[in-house]
C-alpha cells in the first residue's frame, strides 16, 4: 500500500478529530447549564449555544457552515424540540441569497420541515442516541439550510454531563461541514498521489475523489486499495478496479 495514500487517510482523520474536539468542548458549558435546573429557559439556552459556536462561524475561510445544539424539548421549557442553531455567512444561498453575517435558523421560515417532527429518527440524532458516541451523517443534500452536500457530525448530549449507562441523552451538539469547502482543504494532498483517490463514507458514497468519472454521492464501486481514516467511517480508495484491469 502507498505511504502517500495512508498519509492522506491520516490527514483526513486529523479534520475531522479537530472538529470533532470543538465538539467536545461545546458540550460541556452546555451540559453544565442543563445540569443546573430540570428545565432550561429557551432564551438563556440560545445565548449559551451562540456564545459559543458563532467565533467559529466568522472565522476567515470557516470550515463549519453551520453549528449548533438540538435539543429533546423535555428539558426546554415549553418546547416539544427546539434548534439552538446557526449558519455562517453565505454566498448565493438558494434560500436565504447572500449573507454576510450568521443567521438563526428559524424552522417557521422554511419550507419541508414536517420530517423534523420525528427528529429523533433521523440519522444524525438516532445513531448518538444508540451508540452514545459520535457520527458523521452524510454526504448528503441539505435541503433545510444550504441546498448543497453537507457532512453533519454530531455528538451527544447528557442530563447532568454524565455519559454512563445510566445518563440520560437530551439532544446533539453538532456542526455541518459543506464538501466543497472540505474538498478545498483535502484536495491538495489528495493531488500528491499519482494514482485516483476517492474518499468514501462507510456505505462507499463519494465525497471527494480525484477521478473525474465520480461525483459526490455517487457509490464508488469496487478499487484496489483502502486506507480507513482514523477515527471516522471514512476510507481512502486507491485506484479504480477497472482501471487496473484495462
Amino acid at each position: 500500500m502507498s505511504r502517500s495514500a495512508r498519509d492522506v487517510a491520516t490527514a483526513v482523520g486529523a479534520v475531522f478529530a479537530g472538529v470533532f474536539d470543538q465538539l467536545a468542548a461545546w458540550r460541556g458549558p452546555i451540559e453544565h447549564l442543563i445540569a443546573a435546573a430540570p428545565e432550561v429557559r429557551p432564551a438563556e439556552l440560545d445565548g449559551t449555544v451562540a456564545d459559543l459556536v458563532l467565533p467559529r462561524l466568522v472565522e476567515p475561510d470557516a470550515l463549519l457552515v453551520g453549528a449548533g445544539f438540538i435539543a429533546d424539548g423535555e428539558i426546554v421549557r415549553g418546547r416539544d424540540v427546539h434548534f439552538a442553531w446557526w449558519l455562517g455567512p453565505l454566498e448565493a444561498n438558494p434560500v436565504l441569497g447572500s449573507t454576510t453575517e450568521p443567521t438563526r435558523l428559524d424552522l417557521t421560515t422554511r419550507g419541508y420541515t414536517e420530517y423534523l417532527r420525528d427528529f429523533r429518527a433521523l440519522e444524525w440524532y438516532a445513531i448518538p442516541a444508540s451508540t452514545r458516541h459520535a457520527h458523521v451523517t452524510g454526504p448528503y443534500v441539505d435541503h433545510l439550510c444550504t441546498c448543497d452536500y453537507i457532512l453533519t457530525l454530531t455528538m451527544p448530549v447528557h442530563a447532568g454531563g454524565a455519559t454512563g449507562g445510566d445518563a440520560r441523552m437530551v439532544g446533539v451538539v453538532g456542526a455541518d461541514v459543506a464538501v466543497r469547502r472540505l474538498e478545498r482543504e483535502l484536495l491538495a494532498s489528495f493531488l500528491d498521489v499519482p494514482e485516483p483517490l476517492a474518499l468514501v463514507n462507510e456505505a462507499g458514497r463519494v465525497v471527494v475523489s480525484t477521478e473525474p468519472a465520480l461525483q459526490v454521492g455517487q457509490l464508488a464501486g469496487a478499487w484496489t486499495h483502502a486506507e480507513p481514516c482514523p477515527g471516522t467511517p471514512f476510507r481512502v480508495l486507491v485506484e479504480p478496479a477497472a482501471s487496473v484491469s484495462k
